[in-house]
């Protein structure tokens, strides 16, 4: 099982290859990633750095990838927790370590600088490093 957080999400909705780089694992996120997948997507239609067909196409994917919402009783806490001990002002990117925390699972991003903060928990990841 693997935590995707939404950059990567945006990345294979865009991508031509996709998910089939995690065709083995089971991605799931926060139920909350959805909706920061999609303001991303539209952001970029809308700064013109993606054509209508491309966002759009990328949108359709979104709505069918092959990430399962995954919350846990815990989250909520555990985010805040983590945001208070990277001394991160808002809990987004905390949401994301901490379901991979309870489930015991990796995270996979794109963010380096996630990455890097978290780099001594030893369970956030790049795709490159799967």
């Amino acid at each position: 099982m693997l935590v995707v957080d939404a950059n990567v999400v945006v990345w294979a909705c865009g991508s031509e290859v996709g998910f089939d780089h995690y065709a083995r694992e089971e991605l799931v996120a926060p139920p909350f990633m959805w909706a920061e997948a999609r303001n991303a997507l539209h952001e970029a239609l809308w700064r013109g750095e993606a054509s209508r067909a491309l966002a759009e196409a990328a949108h359709a994917r979104l709505e069918s990838a092959p990430v399962r919402s995954r919350a846990h009783v815990r989250l909520g806490p555990q985010a805040w927790q983590l945001a208070e001990e990277f001394g991160w002002a808002k809990t987004y990117d905390a949401e994301y370590v901490a379901l991979a925390q309870l489930l015991d699972c990796r995270l996979v991003t794109l963010n380096a600088r996630l990455r890097r903060a978290c780099d001594r928990l030893g369970f956030v990841v790049g795709p490159t490093e799967l």
